[in-house]
C-alpha cells in the first residue's frame, strides 16, 4: 500500500497550480453540468409540462434553488464536525444521482421527489469540493487566487455543456432524455473523485477519525439518516412555497446566530474582525445573486417567450443563449480579466477586493439596463432582439467574475480553518437567499394576468429588469464608499 501524501507535500507544490487542483476541477465540472442543466430547465419544464401560472414556477423555481443552497450551509457544518470533505461528497453525489434518475424515469409524476433528494445531495456536495481546493494552498500563497479561477472555469465549462444539452433535449427531444444525461454525467463525477481522491492525502478526511471505530460509524450513520428523513419536509416545502417563507425566515437568524456564537469563541480579535469583514460581504451578496439568479426563472420565461431565434448570422434557441451565454463569456474573459488584474497589480492600481465586489454591482446594473432597452427593439407582437439580450448578459458575466471567484477564494482567506466548513456553508446561504429572493422578484415581475399578450409580457419583465438595475447601481456606490473601512477589518488580506 503507498504511502498517503501529507499536506505539507501537496502544499509545497512546483509551479502555478497543485495537480490535484486538475482532479477536483474534473469532479466540480460534472457536478456543474449536472446542476446548471437541471437549472436552466426548471422553470420552463413547470410551464409547459406541469402546467403552472409564470408566477408560481418562478417562485416554485426560487424555493428550489433557496433550498439547494440553504442546505450548503448545514452540510457544510457536517462536513467539518462528521463526516469530513471527502465522505460528505460522496453521499451528496449518490443523492443527486438518485434524485435525477428518478426523474428521468417519469418526470411528470417523480419532479418534487426527485428535486427533494438533488437539493439534499447538492447541499452535501458543493460546499465541501470548494473547501478541498482552498486547502490545496498554504495561507498566505499568493497562487491561491489563480487556483480559484481555473476551478472557477471548470465549473463554467460544466455550465456551459449541462445548460446547452439539457435545455435542447428537453424541448426538442424528450424531458426524460434531460434529466437522464444529468445522472449519467454525476456518476462520472463520481468515478473520477473515486480514483483521485486518494491524490488529496490528509484533505478532506473525517475530524473524528480518531474516535473508536463503531462510535464514527454510528454518527455518520445518524448524519445519512437524518439527511433521508428530511425528504418528505423539503417536498412539502416545495410543493407549498408558503412553507418555504416560514423556512427562509428561520434559517437566516440561525445560521447568524450560530455565526455569532463561533465569532464570540474566537480569542484572537484579528480573526473576529477578518470573521466580520467576510460576513458584510457575504451579505452584500445577497442582493448580488438575487438579480444574478434571475437568469432560471424570469429570463429563462423572457427568453421562451419573448426573443427572437435570430443571433449574429445564425438561428438559435434562445433559452440555449440564456442557459449557455454567461458560461461562454466566463470562459472567454475570465483568463483576460486576470491577466488586467496582473497588469494593474504592477503598475499598483489593481482595486482590492471590496471595491472589485462594487465594480461587480455596477456592471451588473449596466447588464439589467440593457435588458430593460430590449424593449425598444420588439415588435409588434412582442418578440424583441436575441443579439441585444446576450450583450447584456456580456455586462452581467463581467459583473460576476468581479465578484463571485474572488468571493469564493476571500472566504477560504479570511475563515480559520476549523471553520472553514461554516463560513463556506454561510456564503452559500446566502446565495439561498438571493435565490430565494430571486424568486419572489420574478413572480413580481411577472404579467398578473395570465392570459396577456405576449407584448404586455415583454414590458412587465423589461419594467421589472428597469427596478434591478437600480437596486445594483445603489449597491454598487454604497460598497466602494464603505470599502476603506471594511478593507481595514480584513487586516492585509487581499
Amino acid at each position: 500500500m503507498s504511502k498517503q501524501l501529507t499536506l505539507e507535500e501537496i502544499q509545497n507544490f512546483e509551479g502555478k497550480y497543485p495537480k490535484q487542483l486538475w482532479y477536483l476541477f474534473l469532479v466540480e465540472m460534472w457536478e456543474r453540468f449536472c446542476f446548471y442543466g437541471m437549472r436552466g430547465v426548471l422553470a420552463i419544464f413547470m410551464v409547459d409540462q406541469l402546467l403552472l401560472s409564470e408566477k408560481n414556477a418562478n417562485l416554485k423555481y426560487g424555493a428550489i434553488q433557496a433550498f439547494v443552497y440553504a442546505f450548503t450551509f448545514v452540510g457544510g457544518i457536517f462536513a467539518d464536525k462528521i463526516l469530513g470533505f471527502k465522505r460528505s461528497l460522496t453521499f451528496g453525489a449518490l443523492m443527486m444521482i438518485a434524485g435525477n434518475g428518478l426523474i428521468a424515469v417519469n418526470p411528470h409524476d417523480f419532479f418534487y421527489f426527485g428535486i427533494a433528494l438533488t437539493i439534499i445531495g447538492t447541499g452535501f456536495f458543493k460546499p465541501n469540493i470548494s473547501s478541498m481546493v482552498g486547502e490545496l494552498y498554504k495561507e498566505g500563497d499568493a497562487r491561491r487566487d489563480a487556483g480559484f479561477g481555473v476551478f472557477y472555469s471548470g465549473i463554467n465549462i460544466g455550465a456551459l455543456m449541462g445548460g446547452a444539452l439539457c435545455v435542447w433535449l428537453g424541448k426538442e427531444h424528450s424531458w426524460n432524455l434531460a434529466f437522464l444525461a444529468a445522472a449519467v454525467v454525476m456518476v462520472i463525477g463520481l468515478v473520477v473523485f473515486m480514483l483521485t481522491k486518494k491524490h488529496l492525502g490528509p484533505i478532506g478526511n473525517s475530524p473524528i477519525e480518531h474516535l473508536p471505530k463503531g462510535k464514527k460509524l454510528t454518527r455518520e450513520v445518524l448524519v445519512y439518516l437524518g439527511a433521508i428523513a428530511v425528504i418528505p419536509l423539503i417536498f412539502m416545502m416545495i410543493h407549498n412555497t408558503n412553507y418555504t417563507d416560514m423556512f427562509m425566515y428561520i434559517i437566516g437568524p440561525v445560521a447568524l446566530l450560530y455565526f455569532f456564537y463561533m465569532l464570540f469563541r474566537e480569542k484572537e480579535k484579528a480573526v473576529r474582525q477578518q470573521l466580520t469583514a467576510a460576513l458584510a460581504l457575504i451579505l452584500f451578496s445577497i442582493l448580488f445573486f438575487a438579480i444574478f439568479e434571475q437568469a432560471g426563472g424570469s429570463l429563462a420565461l423572457f427568453a421562451n417567450n419573448n426573443l427572437s431565434h435570430d443571433l449574429l448570422f445564425f438561428s438559435i434557441d434562445p433559452n440555449v443563449v440564456n442557459n449557455g451565454a454567461n458560461s461562454l463569456f466566463v470562459i472567454v474573459f475570465s483568463p483576460l480579466l486576470g491577466l488586467l488584474w496582473l497588469a494593474m497589480a504592477k503598475k499598483k492600481v489593481e482595486p482590492n477586493t471590496v471595491v472589485k465586489f462594487g465594480l461587480g454591482f455596477l456592471l451588473l446594473a449596466l447588464g439589467y439596463y440593457i435588458f430593460f432597452n430590449t424593449r425598444f427593439f420588439a415588435d409588434a407582437d412582442g418578440k424583441t432582439s436575441l443579439g441585444v439580450f446576450t450583450l447584456a448578459y456580456l455586462a452581467v458575466t463581467i459583473g460576476e467574475l468581479c465578484l463571485s471567484p474572488i468571493g469564493l477564494s476571500m472566504i477560504t482567506k479570511l475563515s480559520p480553518r476549523h471553520l472553514g466548513g461554516m463560513m463556506m456553508g454561510l456564503w452559500f446561504l446566502a446565495s439561498a437567499y438571493g435565490q430565494y429572493v430571486a424568486g419572489l422578484l420574478g413572480a413580481g415581475m411577472s404579467a398578473p394576468d395570465e392570459g396577456a399578450s405576449l407584448l404586455d409580457k415583454l414590458l412587465a419583465y423589461t419594467a421589472g429588469y428597469h427596478q434591478l438595475a437600480i437596486y445594483s447601481l445603489v449597491a454598487g456606490v454604497a460598497i466602494i464608499l464603505l470599502s476603506p473601512l471594511i478593507k481595514k477589518l480584513m487586516h492585509g488580506v487581499n
